[in-house]
C-alpha cells in the first residue's frame, strides 16, 4: 500500500513539473555569484574600487518555475539575498537584493548551467548565453 502511494506522488510530481528537482540554495548562490563577478569587473573597470570579495546570504527563493529550454528541463528562479561586498576600510551591505535566474540542468543530470539573455538581441531572435554552475 504505501508502496502504491509513493508511486503515485512520484507520478504526480513528475507530471506537475520537468520531473527534475530545482537546484539546490548551494547552486543558486554560486550561480549568483557569477552575475555578481561579471558585474563586478565593469565596476572595477569604470569606478577604479579595490572590490576584494563579496558574500552572499540569507538566500530566500520565492518562485521555482519548471520549464524547458532548448529541449532541456531547466527552471526561472526568483527571490531575495543579502549582498555584502568587501571594499577596504568598509563593507557595503545591500539587504534584500531580488534575484531572477534561469537554471538549467545539463543531459547527463549531473551539471547545472547559468542561462543568461544576451541584451543586445531581440526579444523575438532571443540569444542566451550559458555558465556552468559548478557544484
Amino acid at each position: 500500500m504505501v508502496r502504491l502511494i509513493l508511486i503515485a506522488v512520484l507520478i504526480l510530481l513528475t507530471a506537475c513539473g520537468n520531473g527534475v528537482l530545482p537546484p539546490n540554495s548551494n547552486l543558486i548562490k554560486k550561480a549568483i555569484a557569477i552575475q555578481l563577478e561579471q558585474t563586478q569587473q565593469q565596476l572595477t573597470e569604470q569606478v577604479d574600487l579595490d572590490f576584494q570579495g563579496f558574500e552572499i546570504n540569507h538566500l530566500t527563493i520565492s518562485k521555482k518555475i519548471p520549464l524547458m529550454m532548448e529541449h532541456l528541463p531547466a527552471y526561472h528562479l526568483q527571490g531575495v539575498y543579502d549582498l555584502k561586498f568587501n571594499i577596504p576600510q568598509h563593507d557595503l551591505k545591500q539587504p534584500q537584493k531580488p534575484f531572477d535566474l534561469y537554471m538549467q540542468i545539463q543531459p547527463e543530470g549531473k551539471t547545472w548551467r547559468l542561462i543568461i539573455p544576451d541584451h543586445n538581441s531581440q526579444a523575438a531572435d532571443r540569444v542566451w548565453r550559458s555558465y556552468l554552475v559548478y557544484q
